[in-house]
């Protein structure tokens, strides 16, 4: 076969191009892979602008810290007299009502001591009664002196007359005699007598009348002692009133009651103890709680009681309280120290102080979380000032 005559060679079939180098598609990844790098620098360049603008809202409208934390009325339950324990009916972490027994001393030396004190009392009032008796008698007698005293006098007068009658009678009786002897010497002396013994019985009226009166002095003196016994012996009836219910009060004592309702924690005694007046025995907790807040004074220009409070406590996290600002402590916390500085010596260094807030929490957060909410627990809280 000529070449020529030979038929033309098939077409070679066109080998096809992959997708990846495909142009279009080249071209449309470069423009996309030119793009999303700005694109993504905008977005988070508008989230940071958002964050950052969130929080110059936040920091304008608000005061923040975190050193603050729950408290709340802890009572320090101690015992008011020494005694060895008989029984502790409560334990740790157990809820009380106010006036609830906890704990009893043994009662014994103390109601010995209130029997005592009945009978000191007893006898008190037995002697008061018998100066009573003592001040009536003194009132008789001064009775019985004044008494004498107006009979002395009666006496005196009636003595008195005789006396005036007897001399009356010897002046004229002796008249009688020295002028012609109209009478007789025995007349005369008869009359001279009688005379005579009307001066000795008015001598002995008037000693009868002096005695009387110093009697009624002396009866007066004895109504003023008696007086005074009476006195002496109320106030031992008061004295022995008092000892008799200080008794009663430390038979009392001898009960550990609780003097509110709450949680008890920290128990610090067991039955058979020997305790002392003042010793600390448990720690009551009461339910109702409050924030203490201590800001910078720095923060405090804007800060007045009433305002809204926002509350995250750290140990409940899922939880958003809210409260109000209730106080502004008079003082700086350095103030209310054991030892405050005191900046006049040594070398000064300004140091920010900070002011204790009370902050009170809303009543229904209160009633959601009742017993959570612990005295001690950290807590943050932002006060919205503007």
């Amino acid at each position: 076969m000529n070449a020529a005559t030979l038929p033309p060679p098939a077409p070679r079939a066109a080998t096809p191009v992959p997708s990846s180098t495909h142009p279009a598609l080249h071209r449309r990844t470069r423009r996309v892979k030119k793009y999303w790098k700005p694109v993504l620098g905008i977005v988070v360049g508008l989230a940071i602008v958002a964050w950052v603008s969130h929080v110059l809202i936040h920091v304008y409208h608000y005061e923040k810290t975190d050193d603050a934390y729950i408290t709340g009325h802890v009572h320090q339950v101690s015992a008011q007299v020494a005694g060895r324990v008989q029984t502790v009916l409560v334990d740790d972490n157990d809820d009380v009502k106010a006036g609830q027994v906890l704990a009893r001393l043994d009662p014994l030396e103390f109601q010995i001591g209130a029997q005592k004190a009945a009978a000191a009392l007893a006898q008190a009032k037995a002697q008061l009664d018998q100066a009573h008796a003592g001040v009536a008698q003194a009132v008789a007698a001064a009775t019985e002196a004044k008494a004498r005293v107006s009979q002395a006098t009666a006496q005196q007068a009636q003595t008195q007359a005789q006396l005036g009658l007897a001399k009356l009678t010897l002046a004229r009786n002796e008249q009688l005699f020295s002028n012609g002897g109209a009478i007789t010497q025995a007349d005369l002396d008869n009359a001279r007598s009688g005379f005579a013994a009307a001066q000795a019985a008015q001598a002995a009226n008037e000693a009868n009348l002096a005695a009387a009166r110093a009697g009624v002095g002396s009866a007066a003196a004895a109504q003023t002692v008696a007086q005074a016994q009476v006195e002496a012996a109320q106030a031992s009836v008061a004295a022995a009133e008092a000892a008799g219910r200080d008794a009663q009060r430390q038979l009392d004592y001898a009960t550990v009651v609780a003097p509110a309702a709450g949680r008890i924690g920290n128990k610090a005694v067991e039955p058979g103890n020997r305790v002392q007046a003042g010793q600390t025995l448990f720690n009551l907790a009461q339910a109702d709680v409050w924030i203490v807040a201590n800001f910078k004074e720095t923060q405090l220009p804007l800060m007045k009681p009433g305002q809204a409070v926002d509350i995250t406590v750290d140990a409940l996290p899922d939880h958003d309280l809210h409260g109000t600002v209730d106080s502004l402590a008079p003082a700086t916390g350095a103030q209310f120290a054991l030892l405050p500085a005191d900046n006049a010596t040594g070398n000064f260094n300004k140091v920010v102080q900070r002011v204790p807030v009370k902050i009170v929490l809303d009543h229904a957060a209160v009633e959601r979380l009742g017993a959570r909410l612990r005295p001690g627990l950290s807590v943050i809280v932002d006060v919205r000032v503007r």
